[in-house]
């Protein structure tokens, strides 16, 4: 708990008074982080998703990237035909926000990498924000894991795929197990009865994903 008041204690004192909108910080952010649009470009997709136009542009990638939503603290991002990129506000305290940024890439199965900023792109330690999910956290606690079935599932499931993504009308942040629809029909009966049927939901509480 300490760990985690100190974590708070330096995110409010690194997050600045800047921009708290979500079309500002969009426009604004580094290139590095979304190489596929150029900063004129962002702001063409959101002018283009103000007036009611469909928001779609070709990107640097030789593809093409859609703004499909866009709310004040909210932003989901077709970035190119295999990448979604989800964006969220985060309330912290003093009308302060931080933001949320997960990119999603299916190739062919959604996997995601979920990262933390200033409202300046100041890149936040992930650590001090959430936990990641585990695979075992999927694993239902009733499941003999002494038996051969448990095991020969387990080895089925050698990779660990996870999407998270973010709800534009709340704080709340939602972990899916993906690993299993990167099997066959066959290996996936063989797991069914080891997984639990809901994902890993996490609320926002006190500057931290709980």
């Amino acid at each position: 708990m300490k760990r985690v008041a100190l974590g708070l204690l330096f995110i409010c004192f690194v997050v600045s008074s800047g921009a708290q909108r979500m079309d500002e910080l969009f426009i604004k952010m580094p290139s590095d982080i979304i190489i596929q649009l150029e900063e004129a470009w962002r702001k063409d997709l959101v002018d283009l998703y103000k007036s009611g136009k469909t928001a779609t542009l070709e990107n640097t990638m030789q593809g093409r990237s859609g703004l499909l939503k866009l709310t004040d603290d909210y932003l989901l991002l077709q970035s190119s035909e295999h990448s979604v990129l989800e964006m969220k506000l985060l309330p912290l305290v003093n009308h302060t926000h931080i933001i949320c940024m997960i990119t999603t890439v299916s190739a062919p199965v959604a996997d995601s990498h979920v990262c933390f900023y200033t409202t300046e792109w100041t890149p936040i330690p992930a650590e001090e924000i959430y936990t990641p999910v585990t695979a075992d956290w999927f694993r239902k606690e009733e499941a003999d894991r002494s038996s051969v079935a448990y095991h020969d599932a387990e080895a089925l499931l050698d990779i660990f795929l996870v999407k998270y993504s973010l709800n534009e009308n709340d704080f709340s942040l939602t972990a899916e197990y993906t690993t299993p629809l990167y099997l066959d029909d066959d290996s996936r009966g063989k797991i069914a009865s080891l997984l639990k049927d809901t994902p890993r939901k996490y609320e926002w509480k006190s500057g931290r994903f709980e």
